[in-house]
């Protein structure tokens, strides 16, 4: 107990998500140690596996006390599911976002540069939580996350959206690779960087397939993961320091 007043699980939220529980974290409040120190909650970070569940029971603790943890293996896919239960954990379907109108589930989505994106439809009683890095958003999976919504009652246009701490435009440069998979009409999102780079603004392109679906609210929250390593975990940091691992951090939305 005295770990935790000391060291408290720092929860972000979004005055759009304000009706519901919701939170957005980064590594402030855990117990891991390293390289990933702090409230890293990922299954494949070499963690210790009981420092993981410990993180894991801090999360939901200060974001919604009591409900049941349901996660995914994200594949930077663009599947959205419905869940009206949790899976084992060794049986989780593989998708990249998670829908649901069941009070008590909490959904969790797993990042460390990507974007968070915690949805919900207050009339119709329906939440989701989707993890778009580049690949996922341009495949289709906040359309997904949508669809999905819609399927369980809700209306795009009673919908409103919260975009989480991600990768800033100013901290993410890309190559040749990566821009060639956008058209000419993305290029707002590119700005120039050194010969053959580019920087891309990943927040911004969230927003504005967000907004593209007709949504009631769409909140960017401007928090750049790599540039705030006391708050933040991120994967490009991590490599950028030649370090063996990294942290992941929760997302998280109930009903």
């Amino acid at each position: 107990m005295a770990d935790l007043v000391a060291n408290p699980v720092e929860v972000i939220r979004a005055s759009a998500l304000d009706f519901v529980p919701h939170g957005f974290l980064g590594c402030r409040g855990g117990v891991s140690t390293g390289f990933a120190a702090g409230l890293q909650v990922g299954l494949n970070a070499g963690d210790d596996d009981d420092a993981v569940a410990e993180n894991r029971r801090r999360a939901l603790a200060a974001v919604v006390p009591g409900a049941q943890l349901v996660t995914v293996k994200q594949v930077h896919s663009p599947v959205a599911i419905i869940a009206d239960a949790p899976w084992p954990e060794d049986a989780r379907p593989e998708a990249d976002a998670i829908v649901t109108a069941t009070p008590g589930l909490a959904l969790a989505i797993v990042t460390a540069d990507c974007a968070p994106v915690l949805f919900a439809d207050r009339e119709a009683g329906v939440v989701g939580a989707a993890h778009a890095g580049w690949r996922g958003a341009h495949g289709g999976v906040l359309e997904q996350t949508v669809a999905r919504m819609v399927e369980l009652g809700a209306d795009p246009t009673h919908i409103v959206a919260a975009i989480g701490p991600c990768i800033a435009q100013d901290s993410y440069e890309v190559g040749e690779d990566l821009r060639a998979q956008f058209t000419e009409a993305d290029a707002r999102f590119f700005a120039d960087g050194a010969p053959g780079k580019w920087q891309f603004d990943l927040e911004a392109y969230v927003a504005s397939r967000l907004k593209a679906l007709g949504l009631a609210a769409v909140e960017p929250l401007g928090l750049d993961t790599y540039a705030d390593p006391s708050r933040f975990y991120s994967h490009r940091r991590s490599v950028h320091r030649g370090e063996p691992t990294y942290g992941r951090e929760f997302s998280l939305i109930a009903l």
